[in-house]
């Protein structure tokens, strides 16, 4: 994508409204704009990071067996009266009312409509288990909507939702969704530390929260250095065979927020093995058995004809939350540093004089090579000052930077930068382009 062609409308000011690092890199980078409160426009460069985000978590659901589907955002409020949640849940819910007096509802969550469309579908011990999930926007009435994506009225989540004849075969699917959640975090550069968590208004007695370690981040958390020292990519996973060892392995040591944290259970651990450090919740798996299947009578009959009542659990990732949860864990001074798996482009490639005939077509050259071998590549191609190039390419983050000036193509090098470490070198074209991953 060239950069004269490209819509993103950057920001030199901080806005003021924005109170946070992401809030204010995000607008400043023209990824979104505030359409009212807390509700978002996705821009083209914002909705590349949120569709890399998106498939990512895709590609992990897909591979611990679930399977996807797609539920609507408006349901009816007569399904959550079953279940007994349509008073309890608050102002939070929105409530509509159609053309003929129906009470209908804007979905904060999904556990009463995925219930209601397995109970008319399952009958039998034979359909179970199964793993469905969605990816889908949500909302949710905030009374004070703040921090950009952090904490808006309408975003976007993937819920998954298990359903199993016992506990012991929903354990086995709340340990899938535990392993694949530490594995969708890895994919995108984050190192996600699980925590004992309350259920909450969604209800059970099982629970964790994945918290990402960020300066900036809501809540404060005690844990062991184990947790950000341990490569859960690096293990052969079999989401066939059994979990609970990984799933032990990763609990067994100390994890809480300071809603949970124990000061003497804390101490105990050696001095040099504590870390007390800011995190961000990104992520909440539950196991809450029979809450909303024997409400709304979900049963199946067992081998001996007689009927089960189904044991649930409920398995959410914030996906538009982890767009801002990710560049506060990653940023400095000058913008964003984007994990190379969900930048939206890999490269950026900069033309410091366009007027200049050789270095427009090293340039161009550089670029249709990279097009050619599928690397995402922003080219800024414009006739701009060579350091308001410099200063929106390392705000908007891109892994790799490329610069080609009339010195360097009369030799045939470039300079190459790293976003994350700042480190530039002086290559040939060829030698470039092989380090940068171009084949």
């Amino acid at each position: 994508m060239r950069s004269s062609q490209f819509f993103m409308p950057t920001l030199r000011e901080n806005p003021a409204e924005a109170q946070i690092v992401s809030h204010r890199l995000m607008l400043r980078a023209g990824m979104i704009r505030q359409a009212s409160a807390g509700i978002y426009s996705w821009l083209p460069l914002g909705f590349k990071v949120l569709k890399n985000i998106e498939q990512i978590v895709r590609e992990e659901q897909d591979a611990a067996g679930c399977q996807e589907l797609l539920m609507p955002t408006i349901q009816s409020a007569d399904l959550w009266r079953e279940s007994g949640r349509y008073d309890d849940y608050g102002k939070e819910m929105l409530r509509i009312t159609d053309r003929h007096e129906r009470e209908m509802l804007f979905g904060p969550t999904n556990e009463e409509l995925i219930t209601d469309i397995f109970r008319n579908s399952a009958k039998s011990y034979r359909d179970l288990p199964k793993l469905l999930y969605h990816i889908q926007w949500k909302f949710r009435d905030e009374v004070r909507p703040r921090f950009g994506v952090m904490r808006g009225r309408e975003f976007l989540m993937k819920d998954a939702y298990s359903f199993d004849l016992d506990y012991a075969g929903a354990k086995r699917a709340y340990n899938k969704m535990f392993v694949s959640y530490l594995r969708t975090y890895a994919r995108m550069g984050l190192k996600a530390i699980p925590m004992a968590a309350d259920t909450g208004p969604i209800g059970g007695d099982l629970s964790h929260e994945f918290i990402i370690l960020a300066d900036t981040g809501e809540s404060q958390v005690f844990c062991h250095k184990n947790f950000v020292e341990r490569d859960v990519l690096s293990m052969d996973i079999d989401f066939d065979g059994d979990l609970e060892p990984i799933v032990q392995a990763w609990t067994s040591d100390y994890a809480a927020t300071e809603e949970k944290h124990d000061k003497a259970a804390f101490d105990a651990i050696a001095s040099d093995r504590r870390l007390e450090a800011r995190g961000i919740e990104v992520g909440h798996i539950f196991y809450f058995g029979t809450k909303y299947s024997d409400p709304l009578k979900a049963q199946v009959q067992d081998k001996d004809g007689k009927p089960v009542t189904l044991h649930m659990g409920s398995y959410g990732i914030g996906v538009s939350r982890l767009v801002g949860a990710i560049i506060e864990a990653s940023h400095d001074e000058n913008g964003i540093i984007w994990p190379e798996s969900v930048a939206p482009f890999k490269v950026g490639l900069i033309n410091l004089k366009v007027t200049d005939d050789v270095t427009t077509k090293a340039a161009e050259d550089i670029y249709g090579k990279l097009k050619a071998a599928g690397v995402e590549v922003l080219y800024d191609d414009r006739d701009e000052r060579a350091g308001a190039k410099f200063a929106e390419m390392d705000l908007i983050g891109l892994p790799w930077q490329l610069t080609v000036g009339p010195r360097g193509a009369a030799k045939g090098e470039v300079e190459l930068k790293n976003r994350a470490s700042g480190e530039k070198q002086e290559l040939t074209i060829e030698a470039a382009l092989n380090r940068i991953g171009h084949k």
